[in-house]
């Protein structure tokens, strides 16, 4: 039965994008904790350290996320382990954020010259000191434009979990339009709040910058 597009529907969506940002909380966690180990990995001054982290941004980064949410979700089930949309989501997400996150981070470590290093071991420091002490603090100056721009693109991409019947923002607009058949206005509205999410990503950011002065 085909009904107007009404406040309550809007409410809906409302409750909706509570959905998208644990997502999008969850899979920049864990990108980020497997991001960082990525990155240490591309830096390291062992060889086979550096060749895993590279094997891993490669094939990341060269699958499309939609395939990793299908192998945790459909893929799995076909050996016999039935996985929920959420930890499918989540682990798909975490593994595609992870390689992008530390490809980011590689970038601002290997930005810091070498100069910066080379003090820090004339002092006597360990690289694990030098990286606490000297080279993340600079790195994360560096690291906060592109780290808030890849937020708010995996904020927007949280919207192919749907294919997977994760109820995110863009899966409730799939089901207010099936019964509304309004999809101009429904998903003008998803896009509205999709804005209303990045939008103060992406000022917070740039406060940031100026705050920690990144481009000096």
């Amino acid at each position: 039965m085909i009904r107007d597009f009404t406040l309550n529907d809007v409410l809906y969506l409302v409750a909706a994008m509570r959905w998208t940002l644990a997502l999008t909380a969850i899979a920049f966690i864990g990108g980020g904790i497997v991001g960082l180990s990525v990155a240490l990995l591309r830096v390291s001054a062992m060889a086979p350290l550096r060749w895993i982290g590279t094997v891993y941004v490669h094939v990341v980064q060269g699958t499309p996320l939609l395939a990793w949410l299908f192998v945790f979700f459909f893929g799995l089930s076909i050996v016999g382990v039935e996985v929920s949309p959420w930890i499918a989501a989540a682990a798909a997400y975490s593994i595609y954020a992870g390689a992008f996150l530390g490809e980011i981070w590689r970038g601002c470590l290997q930005a810091i010259p070498k100069t910066q290093w080379e003090a820090g071991a004339s002092l006597g420091l360990g690289i694990g000191a030098q990286l606490r002490c000297i080279i993340i603090p600079q790195a994360v100056r560096l690291g906060i434009p592109p780290t808030v721009g890849f937020l708010v693109q995996l904020i927007k991409n949280t919207s192919l979990a749907a294919v997977i019947g994760f109820v995110e923002l863009t899966r409730e607009g799939q089901l207010t339009t099936a019964v509304t058949f309004r999809p101009f206005t429904v998903y003008l509205t998803v896009a509205a709040l999709y804005f209303a999410l990045c939008f103060p990503l992406t000022q917070v950011s740039r406060r940031l910058e100026r705050r920690l002065h990144v481009a000096r």
